[in-house]
């Protein structure tokens, strides 16, 4: 079986306006789906691909470990444009691999750890009575634990005294709304200095959350081990990391206790299952950065089905909307309450529907 032909295909997402599909054919008619996380640049991640193209033609698709190590040694750069691409190849390999040998990606990874993935609902909205309203919907709904971000609009223009009252508003909204049978994760989307981050990350303690996540901006890796080790609850980062470096570096500083590695961009499931190796290594869980639509959610819930540091699976209940690039992708997974069980299906249990898409 060879690898005949590679295509990148720009899909729009009502999230982050496009994203960037990978397609795998090879001569046996099996084709492979994988998607990028650089949704920042994905014009600059498909002429990655277009690059790339030559190398992969003709090649043997089961070499996933080869083919990552090859193609990210190809050119002298790196970086997350590049991390995207092959992330997108990876995923989309793997999927061929558990179509020829008809099991469950998950069953390639070394079995089934788990019958079902616990979920958090991500929650979008930015308000204290939008967020309470939404906060209340999920724990009605089954899901035992919801993310969203406590920081208001305007944080900008605040005195620090406002900032942290306004923050504290916003936490309360979540808690009060669920209880305490179900977790709150805060993501701070890398809004903060880190003087700013340690006030607010006080204030946000007296809601018991799982973790706090990306306070600051990735600059610098030290800095987030210091962060780390200040805190008086967890913290979370890694969803702008590429290689087992960076986060090998992560550790080394103090590291979080919870890495969120996003498998369209820190090499698939070839590089995410060594980061999840290295955080089980460091006592750490690992919860994966998604966001971008049901291909990406399929191919976190294998990889969280195959490890044993899992907490809980970010989830966008758009995935399951009308929307034409999100509903051209058909999964095999099924959502009950906050679980998604371990799909069954060869591969990632995704196919493209061709009509949607155009």
């Amino acid at each position: 079986m060879r690898i005949e032909r590679v295509e990148g295909l720009l899909v729009g997402s009502q999230v982050v306006g496009t994203n960037l599909v990978v397609r795998v054919t090879t001569d046996t008619g099996l084709v492979g789906l994988g998607q990028s996380g650089a949704w920042g640049f994905p014009e600059a991640t498909s002429a990655v691909i277009d690059h790339l193209r030559s190398a992969l033609v003709g090649a043997d698709p089961m070499r996933t470990e080869y083919l990552q190590q090859h193609l990210s040694r190809l050119r002298p750069f790196r970086g997350n444009i590049l991390w995207g691409a092959l992330s997108a190849l990876d995923i989309a390999l793997w999927d061929i691999k558990g179509r020829h040998l008809g099991v469950p990606v998950w069953e390639l990874l070394g079995g089934r750890v788990r019958d079902r993935v616990r979920l958090h609902a991500l929650i979008l909205d930015s308000d204290v009575d939008a967020v309470a309203r939404a906060a209340r919907a999920a724990a009605e709904e089954g899901f035992t634990a919801i993310k969203y971000d406590p920081i208001p609009t305007g944080w900008q223009d605040m005195s620090l005294a406002r900032l942290v009252e306004s923050v504290r508003a916003m936490g309360a909204a979540g808690r009060e709304a669920v209880g305490l049978d179900v977790d709150i994760i805060f993501e701070l989307h890398r809004k903060l200095t880190p003087m700013h981050s340690l006030a607010v990350a006080q204030t946000l303690a007296e809601f018991r959350p799982l973790f706090i996540e990306d306070p600051i901006q990735i600059d610098s890796v030290m800095i987030q081990g210091a962060l780390a080790e200040r805190y008086d609850v967890p913290l979370a980062n890694g969803e702008r990391l590429s290689t087992i470096w960076e986060f090998r570096d992560l550790f080394a500083a103090g590291g979080p206790q919870y890495v969120r590695p996003d498998l369209g961009l820190a090499g698939g499931f070839t590089g995410c299952r060594k980061i999840a190796a290295m955080a089980e290594a460091h006592h750490a869980a690992l919860v994966s950065h998604n966001y971008m639509g049901p291909l990406l959610t399929a191919a976190s819930i294998h990889l969280d089905v195959a490890i044993p540091n899992v907490i809980t699976q970010e989830y966008l209940l758009q995935d399951e909307s009308d929307f034409p690039g999100d509903a051209a992708f058909r999964t095999s997974l099924r959502r009950d309450g906050g679980y998604i069980a371990a799909p069954e299906a060869p591969g990632l249990g995704v196919e493209l529907d061709e009509a949607l898409l155009a």
